[in-house]
């Protein structure tokens, strides 16, 4: 269930805050996904510096995105199946 509870939060996320909560989750050690990491990442990073010009100039602190982290600490306290479903729709968005 705590699946389709981070999903309605990204589902009311803007796509920049989606894009950072891709490239949270494929830079942590703590997600454990089955997916290509590096793939996943190349294709928010790439769609993120398309939006969001404090990510194409500086280093981000994602600590000051609230609902990013918010997300990213339930998406850790999910089982495996749980987190790959939530990699798996975010990379499908």
């Amino acid at each position: 269930m705590k699946y389709i509870y981070v999903i309605n939060i990204n589902k009311n996320m803007n796509i920049k805050d989606k894009l950072r909560l891709g490239i949270c989750l494929t830079t942590s050690n703590y997600t454990n996904i089955l997916y290509n990491k590096l793939e996943m990442y190349e294709k928010f990073d790439i769609m993120l510096k398309e939006f969001d010009e404090e990510y194409r100039t500086t280093l981000i602190n994602f600590a000051k995105y609230k609902l990013v982290m918010f997300t990213m600490s339930k998406i850790t306290e999910m089982n495996e199946s749980e987190r790959n479903k939530v990699a798996l729709y975010l990379f499908n968005i």
